[in-house]
C-alpha cells in the first residue's frame, strides 16, 4: 500500500471514529440494594448488545452506546434478582437509579421453624435422624423414646403417648407421609407405658412440632409428630437380627433400572428370658409375645413422581397379676390380646409449570380383647362384694380411614401456595360385659371433613411468612370450626433468626367418655410462640417461649355407674420456656445435646374440681444425650441422662353427698432421674469391599437403679395408696444385627454412632 493510500485510510477511520463519538449516547446512574445501600460489582448492560460496564465501590456506573430508541437495560449481581428495565436512549434522565432485590435461595433463606424441630434433607434445622433415634441410650430404638429427649416433651412412664407442653397424650397426633396414624402405640396396659409400633429405620425425615404447626394438619391441640418414610433404597439388601428378646429378618429388592423396589420383614419378640433375668413387679402367667410383619413397594412413575405403599401387621398377647390394693389376699388379673393392621398408600408428582401433587390414604384396623378380674389365692376368678365391678371383659373393634390431597403451586422464589382437603373416618365398637353377664354395646362413628390452604411468602432471604387456615366439620358434634395460623421468620444475621407463631387448633373429644349428657363444642387451644435459633458448623441453639390457652375442654360427671362426658366447659393455660443446644463440632467424633423445659400449666377438665396442675406435667425437665465413636476400637458409646422435678398426684373422688368431685388427697412425687448407657460394636467396620454390616448392641436403662415414682393409685375406699413404679428398675438388652448387600458402617461413622 502506498503512502497516499495509507493516509486516506487513517483519515477515513479517524473521521468515522469522530462521527461515532458524536452520535454516542452516555448512560450513567447508581445501583442500590434493597436497603438503599450502594451495590458494588453489579453488571449493567443493554440487552443484546456489547455496551455495558460494572458499578464501582459507590454503586455508580457510566458507559456510552450508539444504540437508538427503546432498549432494555439489564442489571445483575450475584445473590440478587436480575433486573430488566425498558429505557429510551434519546429521552434518558441525567442519572438512572435502580434497586436490586435479594435473590431468595434455599441456602440463604430463613426457615419458618417456630414450634418445630425438623429432621429432613430439605431443611437446614436438622435435629434427629433415624440413627439418632436408634442409638439414643434409654430410647430402646423407639421413635417416641428419642423424641422425649427434646424440649417440650414430658417424662411420663405410666402411660404410652407423647405429652407435650401441658397437653395430654391424646392431644398429640402422629402422621406418616402426611396421613394420620391411629393406634401408633401398642394397646394400653394398666400403669405401664407401651412403645411405638414403627421402626425408626422406616423414616428419612422427622418433624416434631411442639406447637404452631401447619394448617395441613389438624385434630391435635398440642403437638404434631410428622414422619416421612424413605423412598427407594440405595440397593438390594437383606437383614437379620437376634437378641435375648427374639429374632427378626427382612429383605429389600431394588430393580435393576432403580425405578422400583419391594420389601418385607418379620419379627418375633418373646420377653420370657428378659423377665427371668430381671424381676418384674407383676407376675406374668403369659409373658408378652409379639408377632410383627410389614411389606412395602415403591414405584417411580417419572423423574419426579413416586408411588409408595407400606403395610404393617402385629399380634400380641400378655397376662399378669399383681396384689390387689382393694382387698388383701387377692390379686388383680389382667389379660390382653391385640391385633393391629395398618396400610398407607401415597402418590407424589410434579405436574409441571410449578405445580405439585401429594395424595395419600391410610387404613387402620385394631382389635382388643381384655379380661380383667379379681383372683383368689387358688388362682381362680372371685367376686368380692362391692368390688364386683373389677370383673369384666371388653371386646373392642375399631376402624379408621384417612385420605388427604395437597396441591402446591410454586410462586416467585421460594414462595408457594398449598391447598387441599382431608377426610377422616372412624368407628369404634366396644362391647362391655359385666360380672353378671350383662352386656353394654356402644358405637361411636365419626366423619370429619377438612379444607385447608396456606402460603409461604418470602419477601427477601431475611423475611418470610407462612399464613394459612383450616376449616373442619364433625358429624359427631354437628359443628364446624375455622382455625387461622400464621408464622413469621426474620434473619438476625448469618445463620441466626427469630420466629413468631400464632395459631388456633381444634380437636374432637376422646370417645371413651362419649356420649355426652349435653351438646359439646370442639376443644380449642390457641398458641403463641416466640423463637430464637442459630445453626452453624454442626452446632444448633434454640430458645422458645410459649403460651397456650385452652377452651371448651371436656368435663365429666358421674351417673349410671360410670364417669362420662358432661359438657365442654373446661379450660386451662400453659406457659413456659424451652432450650436446646446440640454440638457435633467441638470434640472430634463426639455428638451431644442438652435440652431443658420450664412448664407452668393449670387446667380444669375431666373430673378436676378446679384449675390444677395436671399429674402428667413436671415443672422442670432436662436431658443430656452424649454419643462418642471410637474409630480405632470400632465402638460407639452412648449415654443419656434425664431429670424432672416431681409431678403432682391427686385422689379425686365423687362425693355423693355433695354431688361433685372432691380432692381427698394430694401431693408431689419424688424427682425423676435416669441414666442410661449403650455400647455398639462394629466388627466388620474396615473390611474392604464387604457389602455387609454387623453391629453388636448392649444397652442398660437406668444404670444407677434409681427409684422412680410416676404417681399413686388409691384403693376403692380411698384408705390406701400405692406408688406407681416401672415394672422393673433396670432393663438390659443384648443383640446382634446383620445386613447383607449393603454396608452401613460409613453411615454410622458419619452420624457419630
Amino acid at each position: 500500500m502506498c503512502f497516499t493510500n495509507r493516509m486516506r485510510l487513517i483519515i477515513t477511520i479517524t473521521f468515522l471514529s469522530f462521527l461515532t463519538a458524536a452520535n454516542a449516547q452516555p448512560i450513567s446512574g447508581k445501583i442500590l440494594d434493597s436497603r438503599a445501600l450502594p451495590l458494588a460489582g453489579a453488571s449493567v448492560s443493554l440487552k443484546d448488545s456489547y455496551d455495558g460496564t460494572t458499578t464501582d465501590s459507590a454503586g455508580r456506573f457510566s458507559f456510552t452506546t450508539t444504540e437508538k430508541g427503546d432498549q432494555v437495560l439489564m442489571v445483575s449481581a450475584i445473590g440478587y434478582r436480575t433486573l430488566e428495565q425498558k429505557i429510551n436512549i434519546t429521552a434518558l434522565p441525567s442519572e438512572l437509579s435502580f434497586s436490586l432485590k435479594e435473590a431468595i435461595t434455599e441456602l440463604k433463606a430463613v426457615v419458618i421453624s417456630a414450634g418445630s424441630f425438623e429432621a429432613s434433607d430439605r431443611k437446614k434445622a436438622t435435629v434427629l435422624s433415624s440413627l439418632d433415634m436408634l442409638t439414643t441410650a434409654g430410647a430402646n430404638a423407639d421413635v417416641i423414646g428419642a423424641v422425649k429427649t427434646l424440649p417440650g416433651a414430658q417424662q411420663v412412664g405410666e402411660s404410652e403417648g407423647l405429652f407435650v407442653r401441658g397437653g395430654t397424650a391424646a392431644e398429640t397426633k402422629t402422621f406418616i407421609d402426611g396421613t394420620l396414624v391411629n393406634n401408633f402405640f401398642y394397646s394400653s396396659v394398666p400403669n405401664v407405658a407401651q412403645r411405638g409400633r414403627f421402626s425408626p429405620w422406616l423414616f428419612k425425615g422427622t418433624v416434631f412440632s411442639t406447637g404452631g404447626y401447619s394448617a395441613l394438619y389438624g385434630g391435635a391441640l398440642s403437638s404434631a409428630l410428622i414422619l416421612e418414610s424413605i423412598d427407594l433404597p440405595d440397593q438390594s439388601s437383606a437383614n437379620f437380627g437376634v437378641s435375648v428378646l427374639g429374632v427378626s429378618g427382612g429383605y429389600q429388592h431394588l430393580a435393576k433400572n432403580k425405578k422400583s423396589s419391594f420389601g418385607f420383614s418379620y419379627g418375633y419378640t418373646n420377653l420370657l428370658l428378659a423377665f427371668k433375668a430381671i424381676k418384674q413387679k407383676q407376675t406374668f402367667s403369659t409373658v408378652p409375645v409379639y408377632h410383627t410383619g410389614d411389606a412395602n413397594f415403591r414405584i417411580k412413575t417419572s423423574a419426579t413422581g413416586i408411588i409408595k405403599y407400606y403395610g404393617y401387621f402385629s399380634a400380641n398377647k400378655l397376662a399378669f397379676t399383681e396384689p390387689s390394693i382393694d382387698t388383701l389376699g387377692y390379686d388383680d388379673a389382667f389379660k390382653l390380646a391385640n391385633a393391629n393392621m395398618y396400610h398407607n398408600l401415597t402418590f407424589r408428582e410434579n405436574l409441571g409449570t410449578g405445580w405439585k401433587l401429594n395424595a395419600g390414604a391410610s387404613f387402620t384396623l385394631n382389635s382388643d380383647d381384655i379380661d380383667s378380674y379379681l383372683q383368689n389365692s387358688s388362682h381362680q376368678k372371685a367376686i368380692v362384694g362391692a368390688l364386683e365391678w373389677k370383673n369384666f371383659t371388653l371386646k373392642s373393634r375399631s376402624h379408621y380411614a384417612n385420605a388427604k390431597i395437597v396441591v402446591e403451586k410454586k410462586l416467585a422464589g421460594l414462595s408457594a401456595l398449598r391447598f387441599g382437603s382431608e377426610y377422616n373416618y372412624s368407628t369404634e365398637l366396644p362391647v362391655y360385659t359385666s360380672s353378671s353377664g350383662a352386656q353394654y354395646r356402644q358405637q361411636v362413628r365419626e366423619h370429619l371433613n377438612a379444607l385447608f390452604a396456606e402460603t409461604d411468602i418470602y419477601v427477601t432471604n431475611a423475611i418470610a411468612a407462612k399464613i394459612g387456615t383450616r376449616v373442619e366439620h364433625s358429624s359427631t358434634l354437628q359443628k364446624a370450626n375455622i382455625a387461622p395460623r400464621i408464622s413469621l421468620a426474620y434473619s438476625l444475621g448469618k445463620n441466626s433468626q427469630a420466629s413468631l407463631a400464632y395459631g388456633t387448633f381444634y380437636q374432637n373429644h376422646e370417645t371413651r367418655y362419649l356420649p355426652a349428657a349435653a351438646e359439646l363444642q370442639f376443644a380449642k387451644a390457641t398458641h403463641y410462640i416466640a423463637q430464637y435459633q442459630k445453626i452453624e458448623n454442626n452446632q444448633t441453639l434454640r430458645a422458645e417461649v410459649f403460651y397456650k390457652k385452652y377452651n371448651n375442654l371436656l368435663k365429666t360427671g358421674y351417673s349410671t355407674g360410670r364417669e362420662g362426658a358432661l359438657n365442654s366447659n373446661g379450660y386451662g393455660a400453659a406457659k413456659g420456656v424451652d432450650l436446646f443446644w446440640r454440638d457435633k463440632k467441638t470434640i472430634p467424633n463426639l455428638d451431644y445435646w442438652v435440652s431443658y423445659s420450664y412448664l407452668d400449666t393449670r387446667r380444669n377438665f375431666l373430673n378436676y374440681p378446679a384449675a390444677i396442675r395436671p399429674p402428667f406435667a413436671a415443672k422442670h425437665t432436662g436431658s443430656i444425650v452424649v454419643k462418642k465413636f471410637l474409630t480405632s476400637r470400632k465402638t460407639g458409646i452412648n449415654a443419656s441422662y434425664t431429670y424432672a422435678t416431681g409431678r403432682p398426684y391427686y385422689n379425686i373422688r365423687y362425693d355423693n353427698a355433695g354431688s361433685k368431685f372432691t380432692i381427698y388427697d394430694q401431693g408431689k412425687t419424688k424427682n425423676f432421674s435416669s441414666l442410661s448407657l449403650s455400647v455398639n460394636y462394629l466388627p466388620n467396620l474396615f473390611q474392604k469391599g464387604a457389602k455387609k454390616f454387623t453391629v453388636l448392641v448392649f444397652s442398660v436403662s437406668n444404670v444407677l437403679n434409681t427409684d422412680q415414682v410416676y404417681g399413686y393409685r388409691y384403693s376403692y375406699n380411698g384408705f390406701r395408696k400405692e406408688a406407681i413404679v416401672p415394672p422393673s428398675k433396670m432393663f438390659v438388652f443384648m443383640g446382634a444385627f446383620f445386613s447383607f448387600g449393603v454396608d452401613r458402617s460409613q453411615d454410622v461413622i458419619n452420624s457419630n454412632l
